[in-house]
């Protein structure tokens, strides 16, 4: 690193004006970013791990092509024991179980319950239905399954067995009662605003990848400051050109980096998804996911730039205070937790389905939680004015500008402070000085 910094400070003197400067600085701190195998290395694993998932439907359905179909003999046996005043129905009875589980193999029997029993233990059978009366039965498993729904679908079916037979006992023809309990409900939804299902995912998922690249990035920018520091090399570089051209010329290129990365990411994923497309057209939560409007890929750009420059700023004029590297995550923690706020806040409001409420109102207009926050609300709600996005991305706006000027200057003053962490008393004092 004291090479590189040597090589970065003769660039430096190169260029006298700050323009210059700035381009040598983003220039060396991007290209370091760019040959960091820790960089690459998570974007190329990234990659290829949503290359498996969106390739696995279509790897998944190859397999099962070259299988042999399912047969009865393939599929798991479900048992039902009917009551002896049942026996008479036993062929409707064990056609509707057969129509309600098309992936069992429905075996009508009269064994005891221990005799089921002995059979679902000896894996002879997976499960069985115990009919007590018209209207409720025993279910029995050898393992009960978290998301095991048998029993409501054969709930569903002794009612209608139950209807039926109570309105043919009333004169009603079989076929009316049948035509009566199929009859279907049709219904159309005019949504006039924000689809929040549909967009849940997406937006979670968005603010996820904002928070992460934030505090990701924003600590590598600090530990990259930290690191030179204790090199002892920025003592020439820090008196070879300006704190403001150091300074941004670091978080721009790490910003530059985050957007690679997340084009990279993001980028492949929709690639990989059309290619795939037909496998996951039957899955609602993937389908909305990739359905993601234009207007809001543009906010999520905009609140992620804003929002990496006022973290990333900060994070480096702290990197400066740091004695050495080891301290790094001490110091910058208490700027994460305003980040896990608006995290927290804005991921509790999605959930509840209200991303207007008070808190989140509040911290759509707070620098630091604004570029979680206010995103949110544009994704989940349809009540937010122009003139509220407009205010937020004016307050981020101004926040970068004023935070950048003052990280220059505590970056200045803390690459030269060595020894003890110094106080903010100290550093503020300095600061003003500066």
């Amino acid at each position: 690193m004291i090479y590189l910094s040597s090589t970065l400070e003769t660039r430096i003197r190169k260029g006298d004006d700050k323009m210059n400067q700035f381009k040598n600085i983003l220039h060396f701190e991007l290209k370091y970013y760019l040959k960091n195998k820790v960089f690459v290395g998570v974007t190329v694993f990234l990659i290829l791990l949503i290359a498996v998932v969106m390739f696995f439907p279509r790897i998944s359905a190859v397999i099962q092509f070259d299988k042999q179909s399912d047969t009865a003999q393939d599929r798991p046996v479900m048992l039902v024991k009917l009551e002896e005043e049942e026996q008479e129905q036993e062929q409707t009875i064990q056609e509707a179980f057969s129509a309600a589980f098309p992936g069992y193999d429905v075996q009508c029997t009269d064994a005891d319950t221990q005799a089921i029993a002995e059979q679902i233990t000896a894996g002879d059978a997976e499960c069985a239905f115990v009919l007590t009366s018209p209207t409720s039965c025993s279910y029995y498993t050898q393992s009960l399954s978290m998301y095991d729904s048998n029993t409501t679908v054969a709930e569903t079916v002794l009612q209608n067995l139950y209807r039926m037979d109570a309105m043919i006992g009333s004169g009603l023809p079989a076929q009316t009662a049948g035509e009566i309990l199929n009859t279907e409900i049709h219904s159309d939804v005019v949504n006039l605003g924000k689809d929040q299902f549909q967009n849940y995912f997406y937006t979670y998922i968005m603010i996820f990848a904002l928070y992460m690249v934030m505090v990701l990035y924003g600590q590598m920018v600090a530990t990259n400051v930290a690191a030179e520091k204790s090199s002892r090399a920025m003592e020439v570089l820090i008196t070879s050109a300006r704190p403001t051209s150091m300074m941004f010329g670091k978080v721009v290129a790490s910003c530059a980096a985050g957007l690679l990365q997340l084009i990279a990411v993001f980028g492949s994923a929709f690639l990989f998804y059309n290619i795939n497309q037909f496998y996951w057209e039957d899955n609602a939560i993937v389908q909305s996911i990739f359905n993601i409007p234009g207007d809001l890929l543009l906010y999520m750009l905009v609140f992620f730039v804003l929002g990496f420059f006022i973290y990333a700023f900060l994070y480096g004029a702290i990197g400066s205070t740091a004695s050495k590297v080891e301290d790094i995550n001490t110091s910058v923690m208490p700027l994460t937790f305003f980040l896990i706020i608006g995290f927290v806040v804005a991921i509790a409001s999605i959930s509840s389905g209200n991303v207007d409420n008070t808190i989140m109102t509040v911290c759509s207009y707070i620098p630091f939680t604004s570029p979680i926050a206010m995103f949110a609300r544009i994704a989940m709600s349809s009540t937010v004015a122009w003139y509220e996005i407009a205010v937020s991305i004016g307050i981020l706006m101004g926040s970068v500008w004023g935070i950048g000027l003052l990280s220059a200057k505590i970056y200045r003053v803390g690459v030269l402070m060595y020894g003890t962490t110094p106080k903010i008393g100290s550093v503020l004092k300095a600061v003003w000085r500066a």
